[in-house]
């Protein structure tokens, strides 16, 4: 399997859920500012979308999206727990917690990385992310994982996208049982793997 990724980008969720895993693949870099891989391949050319991530499985079948991409991961390994068996109420809360990530917290980042964005419009994402996160807060007293005690993809994901807060300005203090969970979730060694591997962590 391959994975192309932007280092630090929302694609570094399925390569925690890969690591997590434990199994084998390529991590391809294609960053998001250039669309041009090390060895000038066009990324439009692999993914006409251009953005990250892209699964590349064995066969050349590509699989894009990331909460489609790390359920699938976590279904290849089934021992390791990162997702709920299908067809059952968990499976589908693991699916909520993906799409909310996805909707409210990803994308409630991204006006915030546009330089063409007018403030006015900033201050409105800012204050709307903060009430996501509030709520996050609040959901997240008492448990160990978005879960409870189980480490599920989900939690690969929520930790990537929160890693932009201090790119942004996003202050984080205030929500004292999220960075209590960030910090569980950021010492665990597959996630250091990741981070590593990608330059973000010496």
């Amino acid at each position: 399997m391959k994975l192309y990724y932007s280092p630090g980008a929302c694609s570094l969720s399925p390569h925690i859920a890969l690591r997590e895993a434990g199994l084998a693949f390529e991590a391809v870099k294609a960053p998001t500012k250039t669309h041009q891989l090390d060895d000038g391949t066009d990324y439009y050319t692999i993914n006409p979308l251009g953005y990250v991530p892209l699964l590349e499985l064995d066969d050349g079948t590509r699989l894009r999206e990331g909460p489609a991409i790390v359920q699938y991961i976590a279904d290849l390994a089934p021992a390791k727990n990162l997702a709920p068996a299908h067809g059952t109420l968990p499976r589908y809360r693991l699916q909520e917690w993906l799409t909310f990530i996805g909707t409210e917290v990803h994308k409630g980042f991204t006006p915030l990385f546009n330089p063409a964005m007018p403030e006015e419009a900033k201050t409105i994402a800012r204050d709307r992310l903060a009430s996501r996160l509030q709520w996050l807060d609040s959901e997240l007293a008492g448990k160990q994982y978005l879960m409870g005690d189980t480490f599920s993809v989900a939690d690969g994901y929520l930790f990537t996208v929160t890693n932009w807060a201090k790119v942004v300005g996003v202050d984080l203090s205030g929500y004292t049982h999220l960075l209590a969970y960030r910090e569980r979730v950021g010492a665990r060694p597959a996630v250091q793997e990741a981070m590593k591997a990608e330059g973000l962590v010496k």
